[in-house]
């Protein structure tokens, strides 16, 4: 993008308004994050700069924005305004336009913007109601154009047959909406897999884990799964006591350990579940009945609720001996006597 912008940095008179957009763009570009006076400094720079330049500075300058985590509101609307040649770059994969300006360049420009507003990777909730509701608003205001109502008046066949062919229509359309809703909505379902922005243990938590549950190593193997729930050891303990093994199995389900690896632990701490069922182990069961949203969802509020009750200031406190005790219980001990 830099290279091209140095292109239009050639010494031709006919191109000093689009150098002038292009050093603008690239100044901005170098600002992230902007300041509040630098976006708003920015914003009074480019709209009469955009306008005087010529087409070609026009995309370049908007592939460069789109790029930006960050821009001014009135500069995302302006932009997403314009000829959809020139803005569908930014209106598909600009993370600077908020909602509102999405849904307000959605109503008042044309179905080729929605169409471009359509195709970002994300949209939230409320910008999928909106475009499904211009979207309604379209075919009832397209419905009467498509089937013209004979001039002279129809016989009561005739008018039962337009009838149904409205309904058809409108069932299509709305059969239309439905798919274009599942397809919006793909992007949220999670694939097969998939675990970004999920808790994983790294490849040396889980050799260790491996290794003393191998060696039924419990206090090392709890000081190992804590470290992987980055939580205390209490919480790792008090998974470890279910003696069915049910808790510790939905966290490595939770943590993305390796299915095999999951079964060897649960065999090595938990002896019965070695025993064969079905031709697999029982632990092989226990594991594959889980299911790994519901195993991320109970892991996590056992993770919060850890947070809440276990105080390591006071815990390392109450460890030490030579320490001294908190105000708090300084004051308590001071009131007992």
């Amino acid at each position: 993008m830099r290279d091209r912008f140095r292109d239009l940095e050639a010494p031709s008179a006919s191109r000093k308004k689009d150098v002038v957009l292009m050093a603008t763009v690239s100044s901005f570009e170098g600002l992230q994050p902007p300041t509040r006076s630098e976006l708003r400094q920015f914003a009074e720079l480019f709209t009469p700069l955009f306008q005087a330049s010529s087409d070609e500075a026009r995309r370049q300058a908007v592939a460069a924005l789109s790029q930006c985590p960050q821009i001014p509101a009135a500069v995302a609307l302006f932009v997403g305004c314009q000829a959809i040649d020139i803005a569908a770059p930014f209106l598909t994969s600009s993370p600077a336009i908020d909602d509102e300006t999405l849904i307000t360049i959605a109503r008042t420009q044309g179905s080729a913007h929605m169409k471009a507003i359509v195709s970002r990777e994300a949209l939230s909730p409320r910008v999928i109601d909106a475009l499904v509701g211009l979207r309604q608003a379209e075919q009832r205001l397209a419905a009467p154009l498509e089937v013209e109502p004979p001039s002279m008046a129809p016989e009561p066949p005739a008018a039962t047959s337009l009838e149904d062919i409205e309904a058809a229509a409108r069932r299509a359309s709305e059969e239309e909406m439905r798919n274009r809703i599942r397809e919006l909505a793909h992007h949220v379902a999670r694939p097969e897999g998939d675990r970004l922005g999920l808790r994983n243990l790294s490849p040396i938590q889980a050799a260790l884990l491996v290794r003393f549950a191998r060696n039924r190593e419990a206090t090392l193997f709890a000081k190992a799964l804590a470290d992987g729930l980055s939580a205390s050891r209490w919480l790792a303990e008090r998974i470890m006591l279910d003696i069915s093994g049910q808790q510790l199995a939905t966290t490595l389900i939770s943590l993305g350990m390796d299915f095999l690896d999951a079964v060897f632990v649960l065999e090595k701490l938990y002896p019965h579940l070695a025993e064969p069922q079905h031709s697999v182990t029982r632990a092989w069961m226990v594991l594959d009945e889980l299911d790994p949203e519901e195993c991320n969802a109970r892991v996590e509020a056992w993770r919060r609720a850890d947070s809440y009750t276990y105080l390591p200031d006071e815990a390392e406190t109450a460890r030490s001996g030579h320490e001294v005790p908190p105000a708090r219980d300084r004051r308590v001990i001071g009131r007992t006597r």
